[in-house]
């Protein structure tokens, strides 16, 4: 009976972890996987329908969100939905001058979307962790993980696109000559030590990517975690658990959506910075 009710406890958590994984299986052709084995077998093309599906959705809402309030702002009184998102703008708006250096007219939009973007995908968090795979389940579909910061695909999307960016802005303010300067003359500005200038600044550097969608992924993939594990547990103590460990979630839900976005205008204010 132990052995039965571990391998249920086993298969729950790695059904919940599962991401809906669409691909070319070497025998199925191209079909939806209906295992982890299948979805590994899969290679590198597959597609995680639902992170595609679910971040998609949060991005077209947040466009919505906001477009909706620019036409009902109002020089009035203003209603709730002004009221949040003036707010959200003062809040990227003060981040941006605190942070950015330079003088970009794209890093405030790009932090705003990226902050509000974040956020969104998120809060999905919030939402029980068995109510969208039990309603997919009844619908024909194995498999449904709805928040899109705990598949690292997602998070590693985001952090190449900030990267990206980076290079591009390091090259046309300082010149292809000036950012290799750059990196041959710091942190030690002699010639014989441009060897191991070069070998510390270029990790640093590609290191920034990779920390900042492991961050946002490990924090969220930790806290999904935790809710699969409180879903376990009796009724009683799901109610116990689940509502505190949600409420302390939206702070994290919220500062990690912080974080991504000032780290990304910090690297950002780097790259506009002439040495």
């Amino acid at each position: 009976m132990a052995a039965g009710n571990e391998v249920s406890t086993t298969y729950y958590i790695q059904h919940h972890l599962q991401n809906l994984t669409f691909g070319n299986h070497p025998e199925n052709g191209w079909s939806l996987a209906h295992s982890a084995e299948e979805a590994s077998e899969m290679g590198f093309w597959a597609i995680h329908l639902d992170t595609m599906g679910w971040s998609i959705a949060m991005g077209l809402l947040f466009i919505w969100i906001f477009r909706k309030a620019g036409k009902m702002a109002t020089t009035g009184v203003p209603g709730g939905l002004q009221n949040a998102v003036e707010m959200v703008f003062e809040f990227i708006e003060n981040m941006i001058q605190g942070t950015f250096k330079g003088r970009n007219p794209i890093i405030a939009p790009l932090a705003l979307t990226l902050f509000v973007w974040i956020f969104l995908m998120n809060s999905l968090k919030i939402i029980p962790v068995d109510f969208f795979p039990v309603l997919f389940a009844k619908l024909g579909v194995d498999y449904m993980k709805i928040v899109p910061t705990t598949d690292v695909n997602a998070t590693l999307g985001m952090a190449l696109g900030v990267f990206c960016l980076i290079l591009y802005y390091s090259f046309k303010v300082k010149g292809v000559g000036g950012f290799a300067k750059e990196l041959s003359f710091t942190p030690f500005n002699h010639w014989a030590l441009i060897p191991f200038n070069l070998v510390l600044e270029i990790v640093a550097l590609l290191v920034k990517p990779f920390s900042l969608a492991m961050r946002l992924f490990g924090n969220m993939f930790a806290g999904e975690v935790i809710f699969i594990l409180i879903a376990m547990l009796p009724f009683w103590a799901i109610w116990v658990l689940d509502v505190p460990w949600a409420i302390f979630h939206i702070l994290i839900v919220t500062l990690q959506a912080f974080i991504f976005t000032v780290l990304s205008v910090v690297y950002l204010s780097a790259a506009h910075e002439h040495h």
